[in-house]
């Protein structure tokens, strides 16, 4: 609060000074080459997709479990999406069910670029993806903190490797501090809106890694103000980059919390792949009987339980059942528990008796 209200005590709440220091903190964390401190996602990836110089009519292959604004934008540039499955154990999009889209897309559409989403805030297979040799927009909106390194043992949350043990981790750092959220992409976006792991309130970065996509990056830096992201919403990002060490600490807390409840139960937890650690964006479980029945259970114990994907292309019924039938049943199953810093530890122990009572 102190830091947005001093951005409007100095009476200068568009794009200025405190998006360019919000540029180099983040800078700090992510170690990026270049960055561009934008309005929302959704003109990140159009920008992103333009600097890619896609021509009218190629293909853009997306999970159906993608946040549906893909979708708008993608059409908005007279592209073809792609939609990719996704397995009903991991909610992002893999090797597999690319190449499988790949071989089942229309004759007359050539695939020029995947987005990769990290959905829920797992990490996919960026590596083995990127090496397809189409080029690689990551949205790491969620999956912010997540750790890909095997041998460091101070960062991550509760995965399915270690959800037994008898304590949470504790002293997580920040993905550049703690290196090892390996960004393979040619640009990535960092979305900065109400449910990202960081917030402003509304906004993203657009960044580049290296020189060489950076040059084509800075083909946009001179676009009006009106398309940049707002000082107001700049000092909350800041503060959120300086939090993070603390929250994500606390969000590890919680979820095992929850995870040991949810052992209890019938319902299934996602996992994520290979030795990687989660950063606890959200606490979903796959449910074995309907969302409509948690969803009333839940608010009888005045607890807000919530659909995970309704915002997707599968959810939102853009992306077909009969091409992507495990996005599509997982969009329809999967619910997600109350899950943020702030949580006080007598809600979190509420939650957690729901979930070792859901039916």
């Amino acid at each position: 609060m102190d830091a947005v209200l001093t951005a409007m005590v100095e009476d200068k709440i568009g794009p200025g000074d405190r998006a360019r220091l919000l540029v180099q903190t983040a800078k700090e964390h992510l170690g990026f080459d270049y960055a561009l401190a934008l309005r929302s996602p959704a003109t990140a990836l159009y920008l992103a997709l333009k600097a890619l110089g896609l021509e009218q009519g190629q293909g853009v292959l997306v999970s159906a479990l993608s946040p549906r604004y893909y979708f708008h934008v993608i059409k908005d540039l007279q592209l073809t999406p792609l939609f990719c499955d996704v397995s009903y154990d991991n909610p992002c999009m893999n090797l597999l069910s690319i190449e499988k889209a790949l071989a089942q897309k229309p004759a007359d559409v050539q695939a020029r670029c995947i987005i990769l989403h990290h959905t829920l805030g797992f990490l996919p297979e960026t590596a083995a993806i990127a090496e397809l040799g189409l080029p690689v927009i990551e949205d790491i909106s969620q999956s912010y903190g997540a750790m890909a390194g095997a041998d460091d043992d101070t960062g991550g949350g509760v995965t399915e490797a270690d959800a037994g043990a008898d304590k949470p981790r504790a002293n997580t750092r920040t993905t550049h501090e703690n290196p090892g959220m390996a960004i393979h992409g040619v640009f990535a976006i960092l979305g900065l809106e109400e449910r990202d792991m960081l917030t402003s309130g509304g906004g993203a970065l657009l960044f580049s890694m290296n020189r060489r996509d950076t040059s084509v990056l800075k083909n946009f830096a001179s676009i009006p103000g009106e398309y940049c992201l707002p000082d107001i919403n700049a000092a909350l990002a800041i503060v959120q980059f300086k939090e993070f060490a603390k929250n994500i600490q606390r969000r590890s807390e919680i979820a095992w919390i929850y995870t040991q409840a949810s052992y209890s139960g019938r319902h299934k937890r996602f996992i994520q792949a290979g030795e990687k650690q989660y950063n606890n964006y959200a606490f979903p479980l796959v449910l074995e009987t309907g969302l409509k029945d948690v969803v009333a259970y839940a608010r009888k114990k005045e607890i807000v339980v919530e659909s995970a994907f309704d915002q997707s292309l599968a959810g939102a019924g853009i992306s077909g059942p009969e091409n992507c039938p495990a996005a599509h049943s997982l969009s329809l199953r999967t619910v997600l528990f109350p899950l943020y810093p702030r949580l006080r530890s007598v809600e979190a122990e509420r939650v957690s008796k729901l979930i070792m009572t859901l039916p």
